[in-house]
């Protein structure tokens, strides 16, 4: 979600703890945020070069979306999309910091 606007719907095909996969079917709010996932998933390729940069464009998408699960929003997520695909992890509690 985005606000009150949908991003998109994940139907989950995959599970490989701790990451879900699956169909994302894109909502009203995907096209404004197609062009930061894009640029997200071609950092993450070079992570080792310039994580800094990666981590700033991820989290423009972590400010600008909530992930909602079946039970409600959850408190962090880490979420990947490309092509009409969406991989991510989540969690109730906020992520710990390594």
């Amino acid at each position: 979600m985005r606000g009150d606007d949908l991003v998109g719907e994940i139907t989950i095909a995959d599970v490989d703890m701790p990451w879900f996969s699956g169909r994302l079917v894109a909502g009203p709010a995907y096209p404004d945020l197609e062009p930061l996932f894009r640029q997200e998933l071609e950092l993450l390729d070079t992570l080792d070069e310039d994580y800094e940069r990666w981590e700033a464009i991820y989290g423009e998408i972590a400010r600008a979306v909530r992930l909602v699960a079946p039970h409600g929003p959850v408190a962090e997520f880490l979420l990947h999309v490309r092509d009409g695909e969406a991989w991510f992890r989540w969690s109730d509690e906020p992520f710990v910091e390594e």
